[in-house]
Parts: structure tokens; sequence; C-alpha cells
């Protein structure tokens, strides 16, 4: 019908499963208002073995069901790789299918496709049941138009098979075929058709689940053949009557407890003759004439022309004979009966059930010897709410105006009162496998739930109530808090050597680690890019976890010109005499003396040269990075000092 999408609700941070229909179902508009109205009731039910309902939907023609994603196997996977189960087990899971049901069915909602394709056992061996009210959505034009029908003709009951109507014992029918697969590794008919399968669930008997597997105790086998009866009428009547009998089998596996109806036919039918017809065997018979044949004969002949001149007489007299005699043989048939069934009366109400008050066992077996009923049988159980030695229950229950035969056999269970059990002195810190089998040695009731948590490991109890040791009623249901383990996943850690920053950044938050860079300077690679990670690649990590990557950083280079004015920066003049010779006068200038320049940056000395004293355009460029001191010497005498950042851009310095 549909395909089933694992998601994620990021409303509520969960994993759900989203079952979308197909395209061809969405054609039939009376399927999808089934649908809508059937899994809408569905989705009310709350029940720890359902499958819970979350939303259903429908957006631009896709029609989806947002359903709890459960973590497991379907039981018929099991069944497949294990063959057959554990009696103990498979009653265990017929108990929590059975409950689930009960709710249901209390809630109006027939399942229709119980097989255990559609029974999830979880992890920790809850079954869950999913795909309630979707079978009845589906009508006849959808069958049709896809040549099937929803659920699989081996879990069919005989009224289902048929085409007939179904109700709750039609599902307990399918569940009995569950446990009957479950304990035997096999289907009860099978067939090479479909077809021939459901006419062997409408007319054959099954055979004992106890031929196929001896094992099975005798108390389990009835439950069985109870739930499979052909007749809905003689089947369980309701999950709480199956229900009653899977818990007594755990405890009481060989004893013969479960009640087989029969039904019998005391008056078959029959073909009854006419007067005429046997008068007409009698004449037949007759070989030789008697006294008075005379006369017979004359009102023979009389009879025949009365006959002959009404031609309606005869049919008239065939059919008033006819009546007459089927008259006669019911009414004696009745007296007959009547005279060999044994009295009957109501069973009275002595269980206390429908708002009537209770009565003692001792009472209530005498009021039922009073009426005359012998076949009494009485049982006893534990009960916290009713008192000891006051019946809780009787069987057949109490009917009003239907009476039973005298011969009919009663059971009474009585109560034993409040049964109380001390609590095991160790159950925090045990794995939740080993406390399921102390808790079921004591026949304790227990929930699970699961918590996450990042100290203590899956599986483990973290918590219980009522406490460890505490004196408690047999009753109580046992609350258990078991570790789920860490709520971060498991993360294998990828490698990002030789990926930018960036990118390296964004792949690991992706798988939700915590990322910090630092960085170093590798002149030997690409600025930007990651030379090496904390956690080396493979390796596993949680959620949440940190890791560190080193990225090159190269520095910022830049340039820095040097101009010396040598001249004003000495304050350097060239010295001149002045001569006469002849009246006239000389200017002779004197040679100008050369001095050593020196400009570094840091360590790197980027010009070292003689120039004369008056020189003013001496200039030098270097590129480098960090902070520098630059420094210009002149005969070996610092004349200019300026740190430098390089990082800040380039820079011309004017030395003057």
């Amino acid at each position: 019908m549909a395909t089933v999408y694992k998601a994620k609700c990021h409303v509520l941070n969960r994993y759900v499963a989203i079952k979308i229909l197909k395209d061809e179902f969405t054609t039939d508009s009376d399927f999808i208002k089934k649908f809508n109205s059937e899994a809408q009731s569905a989705a009310r039910l709350a029940h720890p073995n359902i499958v819970q309902i979350y939303d259903v939907c429908n957006e631009d023609n896709l029609y989806y069901i947002v359903m709890e994603l459960i973590q497991g196997k379907t039981l018929k996977e099991i069944i497949t790789e294990d063959g057959i189960l554990s009696w103990k087990w498979s009653v265990n899971i017929a108990i929590q299918i059975a409950s689930a049901l009960e709710t249901a069915h209390k809630n109006n909602i027939i399942h229709r496709d119980i097989k255990p394709h559609n029974i999830i056992i979880t992890e920790d061996g809850i079954a869950k049941v999913t795909d309630f009210g979707i079978a009845k959505a589906v009508s006849n034009s959808t069958i049709t138009a896809f040549g099937t029908t929803i659920g699989s003709v081996h879990y069919f009951s005989p009224e289902h098979a048929r085409g007939g109507y179904t109700d709750a014992k039609s599902d307990l029918y399918s569940l009995g075929i569950v446990m009957y697969e479950m304990l035997t590794g096999k289907v009860p008919f099978d067939a090479d058709t479909p077809v021939s399968v459901a006419l062997k669930q409408v007319q054959e008997e099954p055979v004992d689940p106890m031929n196929y597997n001896p094992n099975i105790p005798i108390s389990v086998n009835r439950i069985i053949l109870k739930a499979m009866q052909k007749d809905p009428n003689l089947r369980y009547q309701n999950a709480t009557e199956m229900l009653k009998d899977l818990s007594l089998a755990l405890k009481k596996p060989d004893e013969d407890f479960v009640i087989l109806a029969t039904r019998s036919d005391d008056s078959p039918t029959q073909k009854v003759p006419t007067i005429y017809e046997l008068e007409m065997e009698k004449n037949n018979d007759r070989k030789a004439p008697k006294v008075g044949d005379n006369v017979s004969s004359k009102k023979e002949n009389k009879i025949k022309a009365f006959y002959a001149k009404h031609k309606w007489a005869k049919p008239v007299t065939i059919i008033l004979a006819s009546v007459l005699v089927f008259i006669i043989a019911m009414y004696s048939t009745i007296a007959i009966l009547n005279g060999t069934r044994p009295n009957q009366v109501e069973i009275p109400n002595v269980s206390g059930m429908k708002n009537e008050q209770r009565m003692k066992k001792e009472d209530a077996i005498k009021i039922l010897n009073d009426l005359g009923f012998k076949d009494i049988t009485v049982e006893e159980e534990y009960n916290d709410e009713v008192e000891e030695g006051y019946v809780i229950s009787q069987s057949p229950e109490y009917q009003e105006n239907y009476k039973y035969n005298l011969t009919q056999k009663i059971k009474l269970v009585v109560s034993k009162g409040q049964k109380t059990v001390t609590m095991p002195s160790k159950i925090i810190g045990k794995k939740i496998e080993d406390v399921k089998k102390e808790l079921d040695e004591l026949e304790l009731k227990y929930e699970i739930k699961e918590e996450t948590s990042e100290k203590i490991e899956k599986d483990i109890v973290i918590d219980v109530d009522p406490g460890e040791g505490e004196e408690i009623t047999a009753a109580t249901t046992i609350n258990l808090t078991v570790s789920s383990g860490s709520a971060y996943k498991d993360v294998v850690v990828p490698s990002v050597i030789n990926e930018t920053q960036d990118n390296a950044v964004a792949k690991l938050t992706a798988l939700k680690l915590l990322v910090n860079v630092s960085y170093e300077e590798n002149a030997s690679k690409s600025n930007g890019i990651v030379t090496s990670q904390t956690v080396a690649p493979g390796k596993t990590l949680k959620e949440g976890d940190s890791i560190e990557i080193v990225v090159n950083k190269q520095p910022t280079k830049s340039t820095v010109t040097v101009n010396v004015n040598l001249k004003e920066l000495l304050g350097y003049t060239a010295p001149t005499t002045q001569t006469s010779s002849d009246g006239n006068t000389t200017t002779e200038t004197q040679s100008v003396p050369e001095a050593d320049v020196t400009i570094t940056v840091g360590d790197d000395i980027i010009l070292n040269e003689k120039y004369l004293k008056t020189k003013t355009d001496i200039s030098a460029s270097f590129t480098t990075s960090g902070v520098k001191d630059v420094k210009v010497k002149v005969d070996s005498v610092t004349k200019y000092t300026e740190t430098v950042d390089f990082s800040q851009g380039s820079k011309t310095i004017n030395v003057k």
C-alpha cells in the first residue's frame, strides 16, 4: 500500500516513520475518505503494544501517516530466522498482542489484518502491533483495481475468507494462527493458490499444534484451537477472555482448564414420507387378495371417481397429509427431548460482577448446589482488589435470562488476598536482561523506559520504582529506567589535511564535532591550507567532541622604500678658495670626500655603497614581513632608526 521512510522531526528532535500512500491508491476517493477516518481513529489508541500514530496528513495529493519509529524485527522475520519459538516466549508475545487488541476493540477498532508481518518485536522484546484500522479503508473498487486484497489469506478467519461480516472475534482467530506459526514454524493451512488456502480456512480443521511440536503444553494447545474455531460463537468472545487463559497458561501450563465448546445437532433434517406414499407401499407389498377386497375395491373406485372429477383434490390431500405427519413427528421429537433433557436453570451472579456485591466462596457454592449444580471447581489466585475468600469471577459468566443444564461445569476463581513480594535488593547497575529474568521468576509486572546517559553504558538499569528491597504487592507494576547509551552518535573522523580552512571546518562541523583552529607558518605549504589535525583520520569520536586543526598562515609582506638626502643629512657644504693671477680672480673648488652609506631592514642589508657627501637622491627598496627596524648608517654611525610593521602595507621613508 505504501512506501515507508525514516525521517527526522526537527521540532521534537526525534526520528519517526512516515508511511506515504502509493499514487495508485490516491485515485479512489472512497478509499481516501475511509483511510483518513480509520487512521485518525487508530491515532487515538494509546497502548504500549500499539505503534503510535502521531499525525495523518495530506499535501499536494500526497497522503501520509507519521508514526512511531520502532527499532527491531517483524515477528515473521524472527520465525523465518529461528523456526519454532519457545512456548513461554510465544505466549508472552501473544499476551502483548491480545492486550493491544483488547484496547483497540474497546475503542471499536478492528484490525482485520493480524499477521506476523504486522507485529514488530523491539530490541527489548516488546511486541508492537501496527496498521490498526487501515484494512477497513480498502474499498471494493480498490481491491478490484489492483487485483489483490489487504492482508494474507493464510491468516484470514473463515468469515473473512467468505467475504462475510468480520468483528473482534476475527482478530482473535488470526491471533490463534500467529500463535500456531510461532510454536510450529508453519501456518495451519497452506496450498498452491490463495483460493485453495481460503477454502481450507472455511472447510478443514487444523492439525493439533502438539502433533508438530510435542513441547507445547496442553493448555496452550487448547487456547490455539479455541481461538481457531470455525464458528465465531465457539471462539473467545473477546480479547479479555483470551488474555485470562494466556496468563493462566504461564502459571499452570499442564492443566486442562480451557473450555472448548462444541455445537451438536440434536434434530437432524430427515425426509418424512406422506400417508399416501405409505399406503402405496402397502398396496405394492400385497401378494394375495384378502377378505373384504370387494368392499375395498368399491371404496377405491369411489375415491378414484372423486379424484377424477375433482382434479385439485388429490394434491391438496397429499399436502394436508404431509403437514399432519410433520406436525406429529415434530411434537413427538420435542416430547422425547423434553423427557430426556436435564432441567435448565439460570446460573446466578455469584462473582459480584455488574456492580453487585461479591459473595464468599462458601455462600456461592451453597447457592449453586441448592439450584442443582454439582460439577463446581474452585481455583484460587492472588488479587489486590478482592478480599480473601471472596469470588473474583465465574465461568460461565452470568447472563440475564440465559439458562444452563444442571450438568454444566462451573468454575469459580476465589481471591487469596494480596500477595506481597520483596523487591530484589540489587537492580540498579545490572543488565536489563538479568533484571527481567529475576522479575519474571517473581511473577512481577514491569514497564521499561529508556533514557540516554553519557556515563552509563547501554542496557544498564539506571533507576527503579518501587525501590530495591521494598515490600510490594504482586499486582504492582515496576517502572525500570534503562540506559539507551550516549545521546551522541559515534563519528568516524575524516581527513581534512590539504583542504582550505573553510572546507575543513564545514566538513567537521557537519559531523557535529567542535572545531578549534590554530595557525603556524609553513613556507612549503600554500597559505590557508590545513597542515595537520589532532585526531588521526579513521579514529572514532562522539558527536560534540573537540578536534583541532592547524592552518598554514603566512605573514603579510609589504615593501619599504628608503630615500636618503646625504647632503642634508650630513649638512655638508663643499669648501672653496679664491686666488688672484694677473689681476683676474679665479675660484677653485676643492674635491668632495665620499661617505660609506649602509641601509638595513632588520638583519638584512639592503644597501651598502660609497657616495659623495653632496649626494641627495640615494634610494633603496626591500620587501619583507613582520615588525623590523629600519636603520641608516653613515660611516658606521647610525643616523636614522624607525620601527616598521610590514603587515600595515608598503611605506616610504625619507631620511634627510
